[in-house]
């Protein structure tokens, strides 16, 4: 067999596993900006939630009941926390909670509905962002009973998940779960310098 029929297969399957990778990519990140605030927003928040959802993913199913002291967040309240705030924190900005999401997202516990209400939060949330125009960034809003812009409140949004990442990192290490990442990392081999 020659190389030529043998490359045109390969690169024939490699044309179409791109294509149907570039296909499968989600629909909000078409419409997402590429430079400015929102995007420098939307970077955040996608790196915050990223880890926030692969976080939640990685600690046990049984730990999510786990709670550092009485009257503390447990874990599957912090995840389910971040949720409630991802649609709360929208509603600033003009945005109504959406119609079918409960409003006391803190009472689920089994990890499979945390994780996926958190997903769901955050899809929603860089919704929000993607579709609020930059003209509206400058608009003043009441935020938390203070004068404020939307603006203020995108920074809110982002603050708000890179606080409880910080939380569950040490709620995840305290019960022996390395962060994926880190994890990740740690298997690197070093470079010699």
């Amino acid at each position: 067999m020659t190389k030529h029929r043998v490359a045109k297969p390969l690169i024939t399957g490699a044309l179409g596993l791109l294509a149907s990778l570039v296909l499968a990519l989600p629909a909000v990140a078409a419409d997402a900006p590429v430079s400015g605030f929102r995007a420098e927003v939307l970077r955040n928040v996608d790196d915050a939630a990223g880890k926030l959802t692969e976080l939640a993913g990685a600690v046990p199913a049984d730990k999510y009941g786990w709670r550092p002291a009485a009257g503390v967040r447990s874990v599957s309240e912090v995840y389910a926390h971040v949720a409630g705030g991802n649609y709360y924190l929208a509603t600033f900005v003009g945005t109504p909670w959406p119609t079918g999401v409960p409003q006391d997202l803190e009472k689920i516990t089994d990890k499979a509905k945390v994780v996926e209400a958190l997903k769901a939060s955050i899809d929603f949330l860089r919704g929000v962002i993607t579709k609020t125009p930059d003209a509206d960034l400058d608009r003043k809003i009441k935020l938390f009973g203070q004068d404020a812009t939307v603006r203020a409140a995108m920074l809110a949004m982002v603050s708000h998940l890179h606080e409880h990442l910080g939380q569950s990192i040490a709620y995840a290490r305290m019960n022996g779960v390395v962060p994926p990442w880190t994890a990740r990392e740690q298997e690197q081999p070093k470079k010699k310098t």
